[in-house]
């Protein structure tokens, strides 16, 4: 018959001295401890922790201990469902022996490859970064690469704002159109216009300026009169008048 309390205060014991400084026992029965797992250091010396609780249950190691991720930190919530996934599997394989080194050792491993996909996820972030940095940078100096796509795109824009320039034009040269009054709507809104130019000549007065030099004497004019010639006969004229 399996002493399982003895089996469980042997390894106990063994945690004690492998893991001196993150083994902490939480209560005696039934046997209830932490063990905290630190990965190694990453980039920048950059690490990721948790701690594990795991409490014996009756008949372990034949049945699968009690465990849970107690705290952690600098861990996503995908790493802690991967880490309990991953506790799961390893309890599983391990029936029917003291398993909690193991279980300990394949989380110690696991949050190593977070630290390693930590580094890695940066660095394609980082990658990334640079990559739209220049394209960015291309787009400045080089503009937008014109295809069939983007030239229809552009000319529909440009076409619809023209549009709407038209009808606003025309919109704007209708209701001036209704505004403007005729010479006879002028005349019956603003009467001072019905003697505008008589009250032009009185105002000019005597300040009208002629210029005679434009006018000959008329004395100086040779005007032919008639009866001044000699040889005119009245009788003439209605004989002229007759042919």
């Amino acid at each position: 018959m399996t002493d399982y309390g003895e089996e469980q205060r042997n390894e106990l014991e063994a945690l004690e001295s492998i893991y001196p400084d993150s083994f902490t026992v939480l209560s005696e029965n039934p046997p209830s401890f932490t063990i905290t797992v630190t990965s190694e250091a990453g980039e920048n010396d950059e690490t990721v922790q948790t701690t594990l609780k795991f409490t014996y249950s009756e008949k372990y190691p034949d049945e699968a201990p009690l465990y849970e991720i107690f705290s952690q930190e600098n861990l996503e919530d995908n790493d802690v469902s991967a880490i309990l996934k991953l506790l799961a599997l390893q309890a599983e394989e391990n029936l029917g022996m003291v398993m909690i080194f193991t279980l300990v050792t394949a989380v110690q491993e696991k949050l190593n490859e977070i630290v390693d996909q930590i580094k890695t996820r940066r660095e394609e972030e980082k990658k990334q970064k640079e990559k739209e940095a220049e394209e960015a940078e291309k787009k400045l100096f080089h503009g937008t690469p014109v295809t069939i796509e983007n030239f229809l795109s552009w000319k529909a824009k440009f076409d619809a704002e023209l549009l709407e320039i038209k009808k606003k034009r025309m919109k704007e040269e209708e209701q001036a159109g209704k505004n403007k009054l005729s010479g006879k709507q002028l005349f019956e809104t603003d009467h001072n216009l019905d003697t505008s130019d008589i009250q032009f000549l009185e105002d000019a007065g005597n300040n009208v300026e002629v210029d005679e030099s434009l006018f000959q004497e008329m004395d100086d004019l040779e005007l032919e009169d008639d009866e001044d010639d000699p040889d005119y006969n009245p009788a003439d004229r209605g004989s002229d008048s007759s042919d």
